[in-house]
């Protein structure tokens, strides 16, 4: 995956409720109480990866980007918590991986990768 590639992935991923996409983007899944599909964390934390290798050296970040991701971590968390409020059953994983999504995040806007 190329730098390009996975910023519109994320800028799509992380814009999901505010605009009309596709209905498979994972803030989607979550507000409808669906999993996300097989592989969508790991596409979403490839790019993450891409995007912060991407950006070294950077001085500043583009405020799309950045409002996506916000919206990525924040609102994943927060429709995770509902959904689990709710009685739904997410995979083992999830609550886990979200927190990756979200140390790759703070990983961007610092400049030093998390782990």
């Amino acid at each position: 995956m190329d730098y390009e590639t996975a910023y519109y992935f994320l800028i799509d991923q992380g814009m999901a409720l505010v605009y009309q996409g596709n209905p498979d983007d994972l803030l989607r899944r979550l507000q409808d109480g669906k999993p996300p599909i097989p592989g969508q964390l790991t596409s979403i934390l490839l790019a993450l990866k891409v995007v912060f290798d991407g950006l070294q050296g950077a001085k500043s970040l583009d405020r799309q980007l950045v409002w996506a991701l916000y919206l990525l971590t924040f609102e994943s968390q927060q429709l995770f918590d509902a959904g689990w409020r709710a009685g739904v059953d997410w995979p083992p994983l999830l609550k886990e991986d979200l927190h990756r999504v979200s140390l790759a995040v703070q990983s961007i806007y610092s400049g030093v990768w998390q782990s």
